[in-house]
């Protein structure tokens, strides 16, 4: 298709577009009644005007005997337009639109090879308004489940009709999230390839969005059953109140008794702790001094019985001496290990060998450091009369760093 062709058939697609509009608004009046009807009243309409509405396929006739109504397209659209909970039906038809999305990508990379720029431009467009209209079909259905919990869901007088609404609102959620979950993003990476636009509008811009839309959703669901909770806590009191105003109608001479007089106070009531009165002694009281004063003499005394003081010595660090001691130990059996090389002659000993032979209870990674630490510990001129070798490893193919395994130690040849 050349650009002549491309550019006529939109302006074909504009002035259909717009004569339809025109057409809509001509006839307004007749089309709102309709809509609030169940048929269009003909009588503001002629016959040109209604053959052309039809022709539109803004009206439609079901049958030849029954009269001409709103199509369901037209009907939806007014609905939309006038947030008409009633009347208005989300469709997030997510597989479709999926499909739909595959083949213009398909397009889109056959126009990018052979070079069509003008076609590769139009592929990616309408790729833009299908995920524009993806995520606005995701945005009016929880927009229309946020209208319905602030009417029809959070003004209802009935608990059936509350539950039930609750029932209906938790299935459009529960059919939302199964549509939001038919988007696999891993199949779009594969999709859209290298290619950057087609990434930024349907790997970025698309997980963007939906993690508005769940969060949304987890908004709605909390909602929800705060008012349900709040719902079920004022029926309980209205109940209570219902059951009260009832006995008292049957009851019309009923008058509460005074409880706080009552010997025998029923249980229901009767659930306050028992007072203990709190007793003082009145000392400005005259004929009560004396029986205080008898008291006070017959109060025991208390013997105090001397204590032997010895003199506070200094504190020992008893951790300390211990933690000294272990490390004294360490330096003593590697000392002796070293001699045992040095017993050996020129045949190297293994520390690990050492260690498990002699039973001694130190761990191999602290064993092995002290025996390094000592070597390095010698001067320079013992050092040179022994040899020491470590047998290590690699951390891994990525990590130079070096495991050390075990430690050989041998006498140099003429030391």
């Amino acid at each position: 298709m050349s650009d002549r062709d491309a550019h006529a058939l939109e302006s074909r697609l504009i002035g259909t577009g717009v004569e339809r509009l025109a057409l809509l608004g001509k006839h307004a009046g007749a089309l709102m009644a309709g809509y609030a009807r169940d048929e269009v009243p003909l009588e503001g309409l002629s016959t040109t005007a209604l053959n052309r509405l039809l022709a539109a396929r803004i009206l439609w006739r079901p049958d030849e005997q029954g009269g001409v109504k709103l199509s369901p397209k037209v009907r939806e659209l007014i609905a939309e337009m006038l947030a008409d909970e009633t009347r208005r039906h989300v469709n997030a038809d997510v597989a479709e639109t999926l499909e739909l999305m595959r083949t213009l990508v398909q397009s889109y990379r056959e126009a990018r090879d052979a070079g069509e720029y003008w076609r590769q431009e139009q592929q990616l467009l309408r790729l833009r308004q299908e995920v524009d209209d993806l995520n606005g079909r995701f945005g009016d259905a929880i927009d229309s489940l946020w209208r319905r919990l602030n009417s029809d869901f959070g003004f209802v007088s009935r608990l059936g009709d509350k539950i039930r609404e609750n029932e209906r609102a938790q299935k459009q959620i529960v059919r939302l999230l199964d549509s939001l979950a038919l988007i696999d993003f891993h199949e779009l990476i594969e999709l859209v390839g290298s290619d950057g636009a087609l990434r930024k509008l349907l790997v970025s811009g698309l997980q963007h969005q939906l993690t508005q839309h769940y969060t949304s959703l987890r908004e709605v669901q909390r909602r929800m059953v705060e008012l349900m909770a709040r719902f079920r806590q004022q029926q309980s009191r209205s109940r209570l109140v219902a059951g009260m105003a009832g006995f008292l109608r049957e009851h019309p001479g009923f008058v509460p008794g005074n409880y706080a007089r009552r010997s025998e106070v029923p249980a229901l009531v009767n659930r306050a702790a028992p007072l203990i009165a709190a007793g003082a002694a009145a000392l400005d009281h005259h004929p009560d001094t004396r029986a205080l004063t008898e008291l006070l003499h017959q109060l025991p005394r208390p013997v105090h019985r001397p204590e032997p003081v010895t003199a506070a010595g200094a504190a020992a660090p008893q951790e300390d001496t211990l933690v000294a001691a272990r490390q004294q130990a360490l330096k003593e059996d590697v000392e002796r290990f070293y001699l045992a090389v040095v017993d050996r002659g020129g045949e190297g000993l293994s520390a690990l060998a050492y260690l498990q032979e002699g039973e001694l209870a130190w761990g191999e990674e602290i064993w092995l450091f002290q025996v390094i630490a000592e070597f390095q510990g010698l001067p320079r001129g013992e050092q040179r009369a022994f040899r020491l070798s470590q047998q290590e490893s690699q951390a891994s193919p990525f990590n130079h760093l070096r495991l050390i395994h075990d430690v050989n130690l041998a006498l140099r040849a003429g030391a």
